[in-house]
């Protein structure tokens, strides 16, 4: 599955990115539009609607919008996220903020009709323990729409930084067939899985660690180098980087993987013996691929 993740370090880096997150979040938006058109599988109006991972609230927003009678919650791990969602949600209408995990989430069996989560469970490294969370809040036949970064995901950062040192310094993110399976194993109902990259450009890699840093999508490994990266090793990074260099800008790859699933019939076994099951054959995980953007 995902390596092991430093959830404190996780809360802290979105925490501080939570004033600036907007403003540098270009392609979070993106996958968030393209993941809220999955909803329109969703043919009869939610009663309540969990956004896992809600960041500063925009999904919650366009969500509220969709369905303006459902109950939509806001659930993030750092604080300081979902002040930025409440504010923006304004005084008239106070959105529903839950300050929590996602693999512990504080609501009812089968409470959930809809349960949204965009670029969230790429910092969570247990998905078994996350999707029986997931399976545990939605009711049957409720809906469930995820994306998240896959492990082709900034893999030239990932090789100039390997050519400096050999400690980890880029997190590593689940492939798209490892997702289908903890999806199946949960017991999800008719899963379909999508994948795509997206090239972001930079004049050159310092401004891509800024970007970084400014929507908190630091390295969240537990060995990763601690303290401050010295002026050296960050140029002797930022030349290792140059033979990507195309057109005069410097390439970014983003794997996306998107999911969409329903929750299934009360009493489908997840486990049987200690180890995973399928609820349904491998042939009926149905897997899109979509191209490059």
């Amino acid at each position: 599955m995902t390596p092991p993740f430093d959830t404190r370090q996780v809360r802290r880096a979105f925490s501080r990115a939570a004033a600036r997150y907007r403003e540098h979040a270009v392609l979070q938006r993106e996958v968030e539009d393209r993941l809220l058109e999955r909803l329109d599988y969703v043919t009869t109006p939610p009663q309540r609607v969990l956004d896992v991972g809600a960041g500063p609230g925009r999904a919650s927003t366009a969500l509220r919008r969709r369905w303006p009678k459902a109950e939509v919650i806001a659930l993030d791990l750092a604080l300081p996220m979902l002040r930025e969602a409440r504010r923006a949600a304004g005084w008239f209408r106070r959105l529903p903020a839950v300050c929590a995990d996602a693999r512990a989430l504080p609501l009812a069996d089968a409470s959930v009709d809809v349960l949204f989560s965009s670029l969230c469970i790429q910092w969570i490294d247990d998905l078994p323990a996350l999707f029986d969370e997931f399976r545990r809040v939605l009711r049957p036949g409720g809906f469930l729409a995820l994306a998240t970064f896959g492990s082709d995901t900034l893999h030239e950062l990932r090789a100039a930084w390997a050519a400096v040192d050999r400690r980890p310094h880029v997190s590593g993110f689940v492939d798209l067939m490892h997702l289908g399976d903890a999806l199946m194993a949960a017991g999800f109902r008719d899963p379909v899985l999508d994948g795509e990259h997206f090239t972001l450009t930079y004049a050159d890699a310092p401004a891509l660690m800024r970007d970084l840093k400014a929507i908190g999508a630091t390295n969240a490994e537990p060995d990763r180098a601690r303290g401050l990266t010295g002026k050296a090793r960050l140029a002797a990074v930022a030349q290792a980087y140059e033979p990507f260099r195309r057109e005069g800008v410097l390439p970014a790859t983003y794997e996306v993987l998107y999911a969409h699933a329903w929750g299934p019939p009360p009493g489908q076994p997840r486990r049987r013996d200690g180890g995973e099951i399928a609820s349904f054959p491998l042939s009926q995980l149905r897997i899109r691929r979509r191209g490059g953007t």
